[in-house]
């Protein structure tokens, strides 16, 4: 069903545009990085140290408070949970906690890419007149590193990151900022990535349009009192009601 066009997209980067939790074998990343410093170790007791680190991380992430601080500095936070692991273990050892930090974060790395679609479908967009801003969460130069290596800067209006500004999503003054930059209203706006709560619920208090990617298609979080004004399953998926 066609609809009547935004005047302006606002746009996640991670996860929207490029593949960085999903689609990505994490598992592996832990697995190539524990093996790489602890050869001695044997495979029991390096699925036991995986084991702990996930849970741990869980743990770490679950709260919005950690969530916003440690994203600014995933390497001091990965230090922290792998070494709280390996103290599990009866392991105390920081130093190489941040070597498997490290090698996780380069592995991790290798395998961020571009959606398939990505590229061709905000050209498309772009072609509609529609204005385009890219917001997203982190550390600057850890944001700004994947913007340039995949040439997103020249297909938009502006680019807003967390660490450049000390604001994020889900705060009200970085959707607003981003209005502001275009020079549009929030009723003629969309919002879309595959956070819940950042790129539905918090810019939908605001009267943004909420659209919401859910690529795993498991449907509303449970208890959602947030409806999205629509679900897709990939950016792509957005061309359908514009054309």
């Amino acid at each position: 069903m066609q609809l009547i066009p935004p005047k302006a997209i606002l746009l996640d980067m991670d996860d929207t545009i490029i593949s960085f939790d999903h689609g990505v074998d994490t598992d592996a990343c832990w697995r190539n990085s524990i093996r790489y410093h602890m050869p001695e170790v044997e495979a029991a007791y390096a699925e036991e140290l995986l084991m702990l680190i996930k849970e741990q991380a869980s743990w770490y992430w679950s709260d919005p408070e950690r969530h916003r601080t440690g994203r600014l500095d995933l390497a001091k936070v990965r230090q922290e949970i792998i070494s709280a692991s390996l103290q599990k273990l009866g392991l105390h050892d920081l130093y190489l906690a941040g070597n498997i930090a490290t090698t996780y974060g380069l592995e991790r790395d290798k395998l961020v890419a571009l959606f398939p679609e990505s590229i061709e479908t905000i050209k498309k967009l772009r072609a509609k007149g529609i204005k385009l801003a890219l917001l997203t969460n982190g550390n600057a130069n850890t944001q700004w590193r994947k913007i340039h290596l995949f040439e997103l800067e020249a297909h938009f209006d502006c680019i807003l990151v967390e660490g450049d500004l000390g604001m994020g999503k889900p705060e009200e003054r970085f959707y607003l900022h981003a209005l502001q930059q275009l020079g549009v209203a929030a009723g003629e706006t969309w919002m879309v990535g595959d956070n819940f709560e950042w790129e539905v619920a918090a810019p939908q208090r605001l009267g943004i349009k909420g659209i919401w990617i859910d690529h795993k298609k498991r449907g509303l979080p449970a208890k959602s009192s947030t409806q999205p004004f629509k679900i897709i399953g990939s950016l792509s998926e957005l061309l359908y009601f514009l054309s």
